[in-house]
């Protein structure tokens, strides 16, 4: 496991770092924020210990590079990458065939978030990104994800070809998402443990790792468009995958990353 030190700003992103009890360093709030969230913040930095420091919105800003910040911010020391035992230890745990995502490229950082946040939500068991030519965790990542990554297993890999191989040794199908394919995801059998390799905006999986897939599945498209964004193609099939498993979603408690999008929605409309 790899530790690292950064900045993670935002209501939601520093509360589900909180509520997952990963090592906070200081937070930062901004001085007279008198939110319920904040309160909750409050209370939870004087649960464990953690120094918090009331500032200007200017000195946050600074904290957090951006003014984008919420009124908060936190220095933590997170335990970001984990190894592949780690990810197999969740599926384990949870006693379902294991389920992962390979990002294959994805170089940008919201798109990234989005893909957490989806990957979370729908019960993933962990996410692996290569070291070269893609996003990393960063505060960007973690604002957009809405705080999956405090909960959502992710791994760092030198090099994706000889995961995929060292998944295979684990009985682990891999599925690729390429356009060109001629199979349909939803031909494709999900229920066995998989590890569904998704590629980058724009290149798509690069030809090698293509060819290390055990089948290519596409989206169908009947529009004038040629593609998905990445991260709507990750939501799609991933709820493939739920369907294809019996998962019963309508009675299944909702992860905190619906839950904060459930709110969202709400104070948009309007509705209580």
């Amino acid at each position: 496991m790899r530790t690292e030190s950064e900045v993670v700003y935002g209501l939601h992103p520093v509360l589900e770092m909180l509520r997952s009890g990963r090592r906070v360093g200081k937070l930062y709030l901004a001085l007279h924020k008198a939110e319920k969230e904040s309160e909750e913040i409050r209370l939870l930095a004087r649960q464990q210990g953690i120094s918090l420091a009331l500032v200007h919105k200017e000195a946050l800003a600074q904290i957090a590079g951006t003014t984008n910040h919420q009124g908060v911010a936190a220095i933590i020391a997170t335990e970001s990458y984990q190894d592949l035992d780690a990810l197999l230890a969740v599926s384990a745990k949870r006693k379902e065939p294991p389920f992962f995502f390979l990002l294959d490229s994805v170089e940008d950082p919201r798109n990234l978030g989005a893909i957490l946040r989806t990957a979370e939500a729908a019960g993933v068991h962990g996410v692996i990104l290569p070291k070269r030519r893609a996003a990393g965790l960063s505060p960007v990542v973690g604002k957009t994800s809405a705080g999956a990554m405090a909960h959502l297993p992710i791994a760092r890999v030198t090099n994706l070809s000889q995961t995929i191989d060292q998944l295979r040794k684990d009985q682990i199908s891999i599925v690729g998402m390429d356009a060109t394919a001629k199979i349909s995801y939803l031909e494709n059998d999900f229920r066995e443990p998989v590890a569904i390799v998704v590629g980058g905006e724009g290149s798509g999986i690069h030809s090698k790792i293509l060819e290390k897939c055990d089948r290519i599945v596409s989206l169908p498209m009947r529009g004038m468009v040629e593609s998905l964004n990445v991260s709507v193609a990750v939501g799609i099939i991933a709820y493939e995958v739920l369907r294809q498993r019996g998962v019963r979603l309508a009675k299944a408690e909702p992860s905190t990353a619906v839950r904060t999008a459930l709110v969202g929605a709400v104070k948009k409309t309007g509705r209580s």
